[in-house]
């Protein structure tokens, strides 16, 4: 027993048939004249042995995946998650690189790409498509695909390929050879299994349309043979046209040379997707047990981790976090690190694995200097607010620095490294004609980060774009690299320069309101942590969700010692200040402010804000009223744009310096406490 005899019976049928035909052919040797006869059980146990060990070879070449320094395979079948095609038409939709970014902007999502409603199920059109060629990104899944294609026609009517064929896959990147005989090649899957007469199958079944070509990888043969390969499979296919063909190429490759194919495009996953991969993933009893997918789903779904879930929709990166949760149960240890990992992934690790590394360009242009030419051209891009980039422009760029930098190697071209990026590794994406993009917005930040970092250009950064959100990304992922000399620099700069939005009159006095109040409070809060539990209270009454969230967030990053998670303790901080406002609080809050904070998620299980509210009413009871100086709050609600966008650029940025704080993979004591006890402070006269 095998263990696929539930595969091999709609198959052996075909077979038979096969075999049957070809005899005839075969005049009245040994072979003919057993297959004038009534098939006997002789032929199909020789059928039926050779068919099963065919579908067991396939299974074991093609039915695993094992990628990225996997320990042990996994069965495709068992993490397949369903796929979904675009016409290749949806790409070629924007005319200019104005169109694009106009379209970035009004989607107002992190995804560079046009993401289409109009998708289809794959093995759907693959049942429909009789030519069809799979076009993709590197590492988009299109092996799998064709992989898990084959899978589906063996099971005959139980699976979702309707059509009863023999699936053969032929990878391409074996054509090393400028004569491909593609007829051969099948011959010889079949004579390795031990079918009767492999050669008469081979042309009977070609002759009687009973093949699935699975050819994948039209990118991957070597340029020198690319022409002649293409003459020889178009040749193979006109002549064999009644059977079924599948092919893939990377998209960035593909010049359209098959008049007879139906090109679609492999979507990248969508949110419905990446947690079907995930459940697919850990789907162990153990994992069950624990509920290990939906944590991770979980995980993913955080704020604070879309720049990782962005990777997510590739599903080589999204692997890669798969590997990365399983072994740490978090992404965000150190998201620099995750980055730059999943980017040497595209650069240099998957490339090896996929044997893609035969081109000269990689012979000279090392990962370290590629490294150093991507994060120049992100940190330009990103710095001019330019996402797309003309494929001109590009070339100019990498001619620049192949010609200035003295170890660079001499012999390439602007092109061929363009073409190596965009083709090879996909980091760089052609969106619509000879423009391009950084393949997701998560890289392009990284990289910029990466050339602020190793260029000493952190006191520009904080002087231009402290207080502009779309760098916020940038500062996080600047603060996780700077491991030499740790983040002290970045979050002095950051502190210095928050300061100044401090002198605005209105967020000034403010702050001095919370100084004062917290000055003779009880509680082992430290005085940072009361300032900002007395500034939530000013926000919560009168304030926008944003500024709300802010000074919450701001409550949150700031070490609060052993009170953490103690509303009595909170609510000792600043009695001896509020007490007196804390009824109109509870009044105007209460309704609102407990809402939006409960659907933002920023107050723990434990710490609900209308608990926290009502503790604070309890201890009014408890104070001695004579001697609390009531407090005229109406003149810290802010009442017009520019004193709202002041005490927002200021709370941004201190809440910013917070997260920078927690990305830090190194960060002295001295420092942070320098900057600790000034946080939320009156700026000195």
């Amino acid at each position: 027993m095998t263990g696929f005899e539930p595969l091999i019976t709609p198959l052996v049928a075909i077979a038979l048939e096969v075999l049957k035909d070809s005899g005839k052919k075969e005049g009245e040797n040994i072979f003919a004249s057993w297959m004038k006869r009534d098939v006997g059980k002789d032929l199909q146990d020789v059928v039926f042995k050779a068919m099963g060990k065919y579908i067991e070879s396939y299974t074991k070449r093609h039915g695993k995946l094992k990628v990225l320094g996997m320990k042990d395979p996994v069965e495709l079948d068992e993490i397949f998650t369903t796929v979904q095609l675009l016409g290749e038409d949806e790409i070629q939709q924007f005319a200019t690189i104005d169109d694009l970014e106009k379209l970035y902007r009004e989607a107002g999502q992190r995804l560079l790409r046009y993401r289409s409603k109009e998708r289809q199920d794959g093995i759907t059109v693959a049942s429909k498509k009789q030519f069809l060629m799979v076009l993709g990104a590197p590492g988009a899944g299109k092996s799998t695909f064709l992989r898990k294609i084959g899978l589906e026609s063996f099971k005959g009517k139980k699976g979702n390929f309707k059509h009863q064929a023999i699936p053969v896959l032929l990878e391409l990147k074996k054509f090393t050879e400028s004569k491909i005989d593609l007829k051969a090649l099948i011959e010889a899957e079949f004579t390795t299994c031990g079918f009767p007469k492999p050669k008469e199958f081979t042309e009977s079944a070609l002759d009687k349309g009973k093949l699935l070509v699975l050819l994948d990888g039209l990118d991957e043969v070597p340029s020198a043979n690319v022409n002649s390969v293409i003459d020889a499979i178009q040749d193979f296919v006109d002549r064999y046209d009644k059977n079924r063909y599948i092919a893939s190429c990377r998209t960035a490759a593909y010049r359209y040379n098959f008049k007879r194919f139906s090109d679609v495009i492999l979507s990248e996953f969508d949110d419905g997707q990446i947690q079907q991969f995930i459940n697919n993933w850990f789907r162990s009893e153990e994992d069950k047990q624990a509920g290990t997918a939906a944590l991770c789903w979980e995980l993913l779904e955080r704020d604070e981790n879309k720049a990782a879930k962005e990777l997510a929709h590739s599903p080589i990166l999204l692997t890669f976090l798969c590997l990365t949760y399983d072994k740490s149960q978090t992404f965000a240890n150190n998201r620099s690190g995750l980055y730059k990992k999943a980017l040497r992934i595209l650069l240099e690790e998957w490339a090896a694995e996929k044997r893609i590394m035969r081109q000269a360009i990689y012979e000279g242009l090392s990962v370290e200097l590629e490294e150093v030419l991507l994060s120049e051209i992100a940190c330009e891009g990103f710095a001019a607010d330019r996402l797309f980039i003309p494929q001109s422009q590009l070339v100019e760029r990498i001619k620049e620095f192949l010609s200035s930098n003295l170890n660079a190697p001499k012999q390439l071209s602007g092109e061929q490294v363009l073409d190596a990026i965009a083709i090879q590794q996909g980091i760089l994406v052609e969106r619509v004609e000879d423009v391009y993009s950084f393949s997701h917005l998560t890289l392009q930040e990284y990289l910029t980060a990466r050339y602020i970092h190793t260029h000493g250009q952190i006191s520009q950064m904080v002087e231009k774009y402290l207080t502009d959100k779309r760098w916020r990304e940038v500062f996080l992922l600047t603060s996780g690299l700077m491991v030499d000399r740790g983040s002290d620099e970045l979050l002095l700069e950051m502190h210095k320069a928050a300061k100044q939005y401090a002198r605005h009159p209105k967020v000034k006095a403010l702050l001095q309101w919370a100084d004062q109040v917290i000055a003779s409070s009880s509680g082992i809060l430290k005085p940072a942590a009361k300032r900002a539990a007395a500034i939530v209270f000013i926000n919560s009454r009168d304030s926008s969700s944003e500024l709300l969230h802010q000074t919450m967030c701001i409550y949150r990053g700031i070490d609060r010692g052993e009170a953490r998670e103690n509303a009595r303790a909170i609510t000792s901080v600043i009695a001896s200040g509020v007490s007196a406002i804390i009824s109109p609080v509870i009044i105007a809050a209460s309704n609102r402010a407990r809402d939006e904070l409960e659907q933002l998620g920023i107050v723990t299980t434990r710490l609900g804000f209308s608990q926290f509210l009502i503790d604070l009413e309890s201890v009014r009871y408890y104070l001695n009223s004579t001697d609390i100086t009531r407090i005229e709050t109406q003149k810290f609600i802010v009442n017009d744009t520019e004193e709202l966008q002041a005490l927002n650029k200021y709370l941004y940025s201190i809440d910013l310096l917070l997260k920078c704080k927690q990305e830090a993979a190194r960060l002295s004591h001295t420092t942070w406490y320098e900057i600790e006890v000034e946080l939320l402070l009156p700026p000195d006269d």
